[in-house]
């Protein structure tokens, strides 16, 4: 059974690479997926461009689990030498837009729900959630569709990380600051220069250290990125802008971090969403432990993805490697689908039949 699925999921990763799919525009996916479990028997729910359903013996009474990956895609990278689209298979490889991220960990995931579909008296429901927007951190993909999929007990969030378990993730923090002084001419003693006031507040968010720190991440980052301020060579600057990169580790709240930011600079401070939060799982949860036992590493991700957007605790994990998302001539190896279903199966096996 499960060879056929491996080659199944394959082939729809093949027909998704065929298929532009730039996020925002991921309705010919999102049918395609609909149609594929539709096909197999599985009924399906539509919300814009996403698509969920559950296991055929759905039981309100046993918490659920959430499989989740997206299936929109970056643009392609100006260095492609080869058609994105044309989702060839070379050697062990096979090339295309979104084949690594994260084509193939959604048709692990999609492959993994068709598996325990049919199974009765498992001890978690699954809701499969096949979701778009993920590459902008849109308001229409996952976060659109939560309050429909039901009370959630835990989630894994398929994400090239070649299976091994991303227990916590990084949350982001993008802040627009502006330092306000008073103009005046540089030729006389007037004016009060808005530069000098942000390089005090730049200087702290340089050098303070947050005291709590992350088992996994180690210390929390703060980076200033972007810096504009004055006009003409001969007017102080009455107003300084600047951007803030906060990369926030599973020791804080995003809301937290903004409370002592705000506390400890003159400047204005505006984040410009509170949305993507840290997150993660504790090493003893049975699935971290089930991945384990499999030989799997964990680690903390310092990227971002639709895992910041689950209040339940969650593991990123699937097939492929993140150095190759976004890459020109993206590809995957052709066994890491297979790979793929037989890791996530094996790792949720133990869990999942309660045993």
């Amino acid at each position: 059974m499960i060879e056929n699925i491996q080659k199944e999921s394959l082939d729809l990763l093949r027909q998704l690479i065929r298929i532009q799919s730039f996020s925002k525009e991921e309705d010919r996916t999102a049918n395609l997926i609909a149609q594929f479990l539709e096909e197999r028997g599985v009924k399906t729910h539509r919300k814009m461009n996403n698509v969920w359903a559950y296991n055929q013996h759905f039981d309100a009474a046993k918490p659920t689990l959430l499989l989740n990956s997206h299936h929109d895609t970056v643009k392609p990278n100006s260095g492609y030498t080869r058609d994105p689209y044309d989702a060839a298979i070379e050697g062990d490889k096979l090339y295309g837009l979104g084949s690594n991220d994260a084509g193939g960990c959604l048709v692990s995931l999609i492959g993994t729900f068709l598996y325990f579909y049919p199974q009765e008296n498992l001890k978690y429901n699954i809701c499969l959630a096949a979701t778009a927007e993920e590459e902008i951190s849109g308001n229409n993909g996952l976060e659109l569709v939560l309050p429909d999929l039901g009370e959630l007990e835990f989630g894994i969030v398929g994400e090239p990380t070649e299976m091994n378990l991303a227990i916590a993730e990084r949350g982001l923090l993008v802040i627009d600051c502006v330092s306000h002084g008073k103009a005046g001419h540089a030729a006389r003693e007037e004016g009060e220069n808005a530069i000098y006031k942000a390089l005090k507040d730049i200087e702290w968010f340089r050098t303070y250290q947050f005291p709590k720190i992350s088992e996994v991440f180690g210390p929390l980052k703060i980076t200033v990125t972007i810096i504009n301020a004055g006009s003409q060579h001969n007017v102080v600057p009455a107003n300084c802008t600047f951007t803030v990169d906060v990369r926030v580790t599973d020791s804080y709240t995003n809301e937290e971090v903004l409370e002592i930011i705000r506390a400890n600079v003159s400047c204005d401070v505006t984040p410009r969403s509170i949305r993507l939060k840290p997150s993660s799982i504790d090493k003893n949860h049975p699935i971290v432990q089930s991945g384990i036992a499999l030989g799997k590493t964990t680690y903390g991700s310092p990227t971002t993805s639709d895992q910041a957007l689950l209040d339940i605790p969650s593991l990123k994990c699937g097939p492929g490697f993140s150095g190759r998302s976004h890459m020109a001539d993206e590809f995957l190896y052709v066994r890491e689908v297979a790979e793929g279903v037989e890791g996530y199966v094996n790792m949720l096996k133990p869990v999942i039949n309660g045993k």
